[in-house]
């Protein structure tokens, strides 16, 4: 078949780099153009360096439409933005991974309907989709480890979690409290019990458990690491271990990156890959859940070129065979 031809918006960042260092080696992607309006001109190689021999594009302003599908690397807020301000070929495919469109009450712009991109919940409504939502990162982690238990009605308890996230989750940009001298060595908490992602884990719960009313109860924190998120959840429950481990296996049977371990897991496991692990143990009448990715492959790029293969027929893992960076 044709290669698909793909371009980025928003390349130089986080997720944009991420983006190229998947696409560069997938075997059925050309990589048509790269748009960022502060590098226009630059070699892609001079801001992400360690591309240097693996691509000779040059970022440009321009924006070609004669492409397959569009990703935009944008900051919250942006996408919206830029989809009004540039008009977009309705047989160009848009894949979006900033938050503007993830909520079902925000999931249209014009004649463009974007679907919920989580492969483990929609995955055949991405195979027909035009327009993709990327989740965000927290979500994603939380929401593959809690997915099987909605899918069975059994999220009947207050779901408490704690979250912890890698400083490239706060983005490229520097801020107080994302440089190197205050994340060294340090550990806070941010948005107790507010985090924005709460509203498109609970759409996602609620489409397979309509009926859930329980709380979740969410303690995201920013973590003195570069990347991965690691979830702790538990929440009461009257299932066996046994009988918990059958409906998370079979949940994710045929879902190729996410894995259910009977061993306890930890974030090397999965950085620098597209996997999710998660782990289940029961303690008393509770059940504890742990659930972990890199947060900007499953939780972001990876899951969007997962997406993109999904949509135009590829196998769900082409160019996704990533080695965990473990030690």
């Amino acid at each position: 078949m044709n290669k698909i031809k793909a371009g980025i918006i928003g390349g130089a960042g986080y997720t944009g780099g991420e983006m190229l260092r998947i696409l560069v080696n997938h075997p059925n992607v050309e990589i048509a153009f790269v748009n960022s309006t502060s590098n226009a001109g630059n070699s892609i190689s001079d801001v992400h360096t360690d591309l240097i021999g693996d691509t000779d594009l040059t970022f440009t302003n321009e924006i070609p439409q004669d492409i397959d599908v569009l990703f935009l690397c944008v900051g919250h807020g942006d996408a919206k933005k830029f989809l009004a301000a540039h008009p977009i070929n309705e047989n160009i495919k848009i894949i979006d991974l900033s938050q503007d469109f993830r909520l079902e009450n925000n999931s249209q712009i014009e004649a463009r309907k974007f679907i919920y991109g989580l492969p483990e919940l929609n995955r055949d409504q991405i195979r027909t989709a035009s327009n993709i939502a990327n989740p965000g990162c927290f979500a994603t982690c939380i929401q593959l480890g809690l997915l099987p238990l909605a899918a069975k009605g059994l999220i009947n308890n207050e779901v408490h979690i704690n979250a912890t996230t890698g400083s490239t989750g706060a983005g490229q940009g520097l801020s107080a409290t994302s440089h190197f001298s205050w994340r060294s060595n340090n550990l806070s908490i941010y948005k107790a019990f507010e985090h924005q992602h709460l509203n498109e884990i609970g759409e996602s719960l609620v489409q397979l458990q309509p009926e859930l009313s329980a709380a979740l109860s969410f303690i995201p924190q920013r973590g003195a690491f570069t990347r991965g998120i690691l979830a702790a959840m538990y929440l009461e429950s009257d299932l066996t271990l046994a009988e918990a481990h059958t409906i998370y296996e079979d949940y994710y049977n045929g879902h190729p990156f996410t894995h259910v371990s009977k061993k306890n897991i930890d974030l090397k496991q999965v950085v620098n890959t597209n996997k999710a692990l998660v782990h289940l143990e029961k303690h008393g009448d509770k059940l504890f859940i742990i659930s972990i990715i890199d947060n900007l492959l499953k939780g972001a790029s990876g899951q969007a070129v997962q997406n993109m293969n999904l949509m135009f027929g590829l196998e769900e893992w082409s160019g996704l065979r990533l080695k965990a960076a473990y030690f």
